[in-house]
């Protein structure tokens, strides 16, 4: 027989499937020790079950529902006020309304209540669905309560409730509602207790608002409240309101809300000591839940009862960190443009191929930077490097130092464990200006991915997993040896040098950006220029043209053959996913789909590409920023020459122009290079989880994703794995894609923010960092996936981020906006070389600029501005 009612004292956090997250919540909470939480009952998702069942034409209403859109407003309107009424309407079974009684009798009929809606899809982690069902308050008698009870089960299909699911992807037919009924507290002060800073996400910090009378008129925003911030125990922060208003019990039942007494407006609503006992209490419950809470809580005679605690979604998880002091962390995303979530598979391996250690958190990659912020010697030249590429960051970090409390100081010299990044800021000085150095770290790059494609053919079991981790080493010391670090950083340092002295002599902003363009060996921007190549060899075949319009699965080229011209297409676009068919958008993740994995990823840029260029494009445009590269440098060199010493000056900057000519373009192939052998090795990987496949271990092979490196080599070596360990992890990356990702947080959780602050911009322009020169109007195309790429001639694209399998799409555009991005990250380094007008780091850019729009790209000063 289904269980109906269950006592809160009998019930824990695991049971949220049958009381709902809120009971789970508060019958967790009455199990602490030394927290009050009112006693009561859930009345169980097995009851609102057997409520629906009872009325088929509910189920009716939830498949017409069930196929609404967000924007339906009208029609969401006026279903889901069908649901309520037939709801409430319903009888309450015999059996059912006794259960009932029978726990009211046990609590007190007569006496008040609080009768709470509890939704299985509720304080969940990724979603509180707070304030999206209904609480009453103060409601007498046990008919009064049944009534209330199925309001509560109605509430699950209000308007706002309903729009909520939808806009977050869940079911409503398995979303089901429980109830709390409570015996109602009548408190002098009621309020909210965060156990972090819901501003910066400090976990160090607890947040108290407080208001006389009950919390309803608080929660819902329509009193004013006394404010606190606690710090290790502390008030740190102390704001006593003028309050005018109170939400009271009311005589008849319910609530009613009352002027407060002018006396009482502006006296604390608690004591100092009262908010000390309030955040330990606080505490106490984070502690229990392991996660910060947001906690509402009451306070009475008899002292503070708690009425709710439910996780703070919007926290940012703290990098994983063995050392327990103050830590800075930088994101890797923001500095590779992939700020998306990553899979344990891809996580584990990016930390396992990196140049240095990498700190886990929420599906993203952070570098503990507080080694080089702790001597001057160390810090300075850090945040050079810094406001060089990322001034958001560098501002960010800025503003901890500065507090001086937070970082710990060693003397003022270079930390003995940093000696390699002196040596690497000189690198440079060991390259010689020969174009040739380039070409035989190209060549040693492809021979060693040759080697390693041979080698790994015959390895298998966990005789591959070992032959991966031995091979690892050779492929940093490839990736990270001196000559290859030296090229980059000559590269890097010559535009640098170009961009200051061009400034200082002649007053030019940016001069390395046209100098830039179409420089040797950029594979990153040769890749978009062959795909021109590609939409050459199709344009002349209009029945080719015609079935990759009609393309909707990844087999397409194996049924070209048949077409007039379907041979030469499918040899080109062959061609090019030998080159480049291991890229893929996000592609630092191991585990997302490759273009040789997912070739109809191309189709929409070969269409535009067919549409947009005529035949040898791609020629041109390579010939065209060669031109005017060529011109600008005669021009700088020329108006030097007519400087005092400018034949001393013209020669300086004719060498570092040639160093940026020679060097520039190879700071895109080490990427590429282990983009390579990424793919390389999960074909490997594949060929195992296939085995396992067989084998019954795991249900597909896409389970692999979510197990780290060590612990797919352990279930390869066992052949067993607990599915539990999968289903978890696949939850979890559905809340980590949910987080927006820091681009700086400290140990403590906070977020440090640093806005662009520009005093010289146009009223309404939105500010960002300049990247590429250059000013351009056009269309804005607001792009969050390349997939959706539909491009006409001239359209400016602004999307969050662009890392190097982008850049097809760039040939097709005259501009770039990006959300995320600095001096030298990929996307900025080929809008430069393409001669792109581009804006990195515009906070927000796909949110307040709309598609469509027309919009001014100030690639030089930094911002844009919204035309139409």
């Amino acid at each position: 027989m289904p269980t109906y009612v269950l006592g809160l004292r009998e019930v824990d956090r695991t049971q949220a499937r049958l009381v709902g997250g809120k009971g789970a919540n508060l019958g967790e909470l009455s199990r602490i020790e030394g927290i009050r939480v009112p006693a009561g009952f859930c009345v169980t998702t097995g009851a609102f079950q057997r409520i629906m069942g009872e009325a088929p034409a509910i189920g009716e209403l939830l498949d017409r529902l069930s196929s609404l859109a967000a924007n339906d407003r009208d029609e969401l309107r006026r279903l889901s006020g069908e649901l309520r009424r037939l709801i409430e309407a319903t009888a309450v079974p015999d059996d059912l309304q006794a259960a009932l009684t029978r726990a009211l009798s046990r609590l007190g009929a007569d006496e008040a209540h609080a009768v709470r809606s509890s939704a299985t899809a509720e304080d969940l982690p990724g979603a509180s669905f707070a304030g999206q069902q209904d609480t009453y308050l103060n409601v007498r008698g046990t008919q009064a309560i049944l009534t209330h009870v199925r309001r509560c089960w109605a509430s699950l299909f209000s308007e706002r409730a309903v729009t909520y699911r939808i806009q977050h992807a869940f079911d409503h037919r398995k979303v089901h509602m429980a109830v709390v009924v409570q015996k109602m507290v009548f408190p002098q002060a009621a309020g909210i207790l965060f156990t972090a800073d819901p501003v910066t996400s400090n976990r160090k910090v607890a947040s108290i608002e407080a208001g006389f009378g009950l919390g309803e008129a608080l929660v819902a925003g329509l009193a004013r409240t006394d404010r606190y911030k606690l710090r290790d125990g502390q008030i740190a922060e102390r704001a006593i309101a003028t309050k005018t208003l109170a939400t009271c019990a009311a005589a008849e039942g319910g609530t009613e809300e009352r002027a407060i007494e002018p006396e009482r407006q502006n006296e604390p609503v608690l004591t100092v000591a009262q908010v000390l006992q309030l955040e330990r209490l606080g505490r106490q419950i984070e502690r229990h839940f392991a996660h910060p809470q947001d906690i509402e809580w009451c306070l009475a005679e008899d002292g503070f009862h708690i009425v709710q605690s439910r996780p703070i979604t919007t926290v940012y998880p703290v990098p994983e960190s063995n050392d327990r002091g103050n830590r800075v962390y930088i994101s890797v995303g923001h500095q590779q443009m992939m700020t998306d979530a990553m899979k344990p598979l891809g996580l584990s391996f990016f930390q396992l191929t990196a140049g240095g250690p990498m700190h886990a958190a929420g599906g993203r990659l952070f570098v503990d930077v507080t080694p080089q912020l702790a001597s001057p010697a160390s810090r300075d030249a850090f945040l050079k490097l810094l406001e060089r590429s990322d001034p958001l960051i560098q501002g960010a970090i800025v503003s901890i130092v500065e507090r001086g409390d937070f970082i710990p100081q060693l003397p003022d010299e270079a930390p003995a464990s940093q000696p390699g990044k002196q040596a690497m800021a000189r690198f440079d000085a060991q390259v010689e200006d020969d174009p040739a150095i380039v070409a035989a770290l190209i060549e040693r790059s492809q021979t060693a991915l040759a080697e390693l494609k041979s080698e790994i053919r015959t390895r298998a079991g966990t005789e591959l997993f070992d032959f991966i981790l031995a091979d690892i080493p050779r492929f940093k010391q490839l990736m990270f040896g001196p000559t290859n670090m030296g090229v980059i950083m000559a590269g890097m340092n010559a535009a640098w040098w170009l961009n200051e002295m061009m400034m200082t002599w002649l007053g030019e902003k940016n001069a390395a950006d046209t100098l830039s363009q179409s420089v040797a060996n950029n594979i990153t921007s040769e890749m978009g220029l062959d795909l021109l190549h590609v939409a050459d060899v199709i344009r002349p075949y209009p029945a080719v043209v015609a079935y990759l319009q009609q393309v909707e699965h990844d087999g397409f080229l194996d049924e070209m053959a048949g077409l007039d011209g379907g041979p030469e297409a499918r040899d080109a676009i062959v061609a090019y996913l030998d080159k480049y068919g291991m890229r893929c958008a996000g592609e630092i993740d191991i585990t997302r789909a490759r273009w040789s994995e997912k070739p109809t990823t191309l189709v929409p840029l070969l269409l535009s590409n067919i549409k947009n260029f005529e035949p040898h494009a791609g020629a041109r445009k390579f010939a065209q920023g060669q031109q005017e590269a060529s011109q600008h440098a005669q021009a700088l060199l020329e108006r030097l020459r007519q400087l005092p010493d400018g034949e001393q000056k013209a020669s300086e900057a004719r060498r570092m122009i040639e160093r940026l000519r020679n060097f520039s373009g190879y700071r895109e192939y080490p990427k590429y290079s282990i983009i390579n052998r990424y793919f390389v090795y999960k074909q490997a990987l594949l060929r195992e989880a296939e085995r396992l496949v067989q084998a019954d271990v795991i249900h597909d092979v896409e389970d692999i994703d979510y197990l780290t490196f060590a612990e797919l080599r352990e279930v390869v070596r066992t052949h067993q794995l607990d599915d539990q360990i999968v289903r978890t992890r696949k939850a979890e990356h559905e809340l980590h894609k949910k987080l927006t990702p820091p681009r700086v947080i400290t140990s403590d959780g906070e977020i440090v923010a640093c806005a662009p602050r520009r005093a010289d911009l146009p009223a309404g322009a939105i500010a960002g960092l300049p990247v590429s020169s250059g000013v351009v109007e056009g269309r804005a195309r607001v792009l969050l996936d390349m997939a959706d790429a539909e491009l006409e001639a001239g359209d400016i694209l602004v999307t969050t981020f662009t890392d190097p399998s982008w850049t097809p799409l760039f040939v097709s555009i005259k501009g770039l906006v990006t959300e995320v991005g600095g001096l030298m990250t990929h996307g900025a380094v080929i809008a430069r070389e393409y001669g792109l007008p581009a804006v990195v780091s515009v906070e927000h850019a796909t949110r307040l600029i709309r598609d469509g729009q027309r919009i001014r790209v100030h690639g030089t000063d930094g911002y844009v501005e919204i035309l139409t």
